[in-house]
């Protein structure tokens, strides 16, 4: 019982000077929504990424990098899973990785609002916004381990990327939802 108090306290303390914070890939995810054929949205994750969140909260600076495994797609739906990781889509042997580098992280009234960075799919880069929705960072009683943690949307259009197949009848536009925990090693 010794130890609750002192983690309470810690848990209180602001968080000094920048840190790098090693993305936890048991809680990270990037999700994606789509509309297929106009009757529903169709839902799909990658099942492992890793990566790095640096943050300065007296800067409000930092950056992140996350590397998304292309063969960890997951729509719950084996058959399409390898159809979508194969040559006519996401050619998981050839681009094992889809990559989000961020440029510039960008606060509202002192909050963490948005993440201005670079997504690179099928050997192609595009501009990315992602609208963040929620940030924290503290100690996480769980674990006892500091960490930082957010959850974020960006739209993008797979034709940009090379993804034409299927066109007007599976959505271009592509919602890209990312939730992340990074903590201290």
């Amino acid at each position: 019982m010794r130890i609750l108090p002192a983690l309470l306290f810690a848990a209180c303390l602001p968080l000094a000077n920048a840190a790098e914070y090693t993305i936890d890939p048991a809680h990270t995810y990037a999700s994606f929504e789509v509309d297929h054929l106009g009757f529903s949205t169709q839902r799909g994750q990658f099942n492992r990424s890793t990566g790095i969140v640096e943050f300065d909260p007296e800067k409000k600076t930092g950056r992140i990098d996350i590397s998304i495994e292309t063969a960890s797609l997951d729509t719950g739906f084996e058959l399409r899973d390898d159809v979508l990781r194969g040559d006519d889509w996401f050619k998981a042997q050839d681009f094992p990785y889809i990559f989000f580098r961020s440029q510039k992280l960008i606060f509202t009234d002192e909050k963490l609002s948005a993440v201005d960075g670079v997504l690179v799919m099928l050997g192609e880069s595009r501009p990315m916004r992602l609208e963040v929705s929620r940030f924290k960072c503290g100690l996480n009683l769980a674990s006892r381990k500091r960490g930082c943690g957010a959850d974020a949307v960006g739209v993008l259009h797979r034709s940009e990327f090379g993804l034409n197949n299927g066109i007007p009848f599976i959505g271009d536009e592509v919602r890209l939802r990312v939730q992340v925990e990074a903590y201290l090693p």
